[in-house]
């Protein structure tokens, strides 16, 4: 089971640096979610995928299941949530200021600068 949630994570790294390198930039918006998502499930195979009880005393012994692992996954969601409003939140502002997706247009900033100040 381990084997194929690497394998996952593989795919979903490979798809998030894919999307990352684009020039759109709702594609590198989607692209950190899903590196986001890759590493919270390394953390979860790094914790253990194994059968367990809860982590409360009981007369079962030491067949517990790490808590460690699942609240940092928790954490990092919530991370990740705030993380991805803020993001959509610059790109419609923007998407407002430029009228457009493509983020080469962002590199000329000084330069609409100096063409908006001379017009005037």
């Amino acid at each position: 089971m381990e084997f194929y949630m690497i394998i996952l994570c593989g795919i979903l790294v490979g798809f998030g640096v894919y999307l990352m390198l684009s020039k759109s930039t709702m594609r590198i918006i989607i692209g950190v979610g899903l590196f986001g998502h890759a590493a919270n499930l390394v953390i979860l195979i790094a914790g253990g995928l194994y059968d367990g009880d809860i982590p409360i005393i009981s007369e079962r012994g030491t067949d517990y299941i790490d808590p460690v692992p699942a609240a940092l996954i928790l954490t990092a969601i919530v991370i990740g949530f705030a993380v991805t409003c803020l993001l959509i939140s610059i790109y419609i502002a923007n998407y407002k200021l430029k009228g457009s997706d493509d983020i080469t247009i962002l590199e000329d900033v000084e330069n609409m600068n100096k063409e908006v100040n001379t017009n005037e």
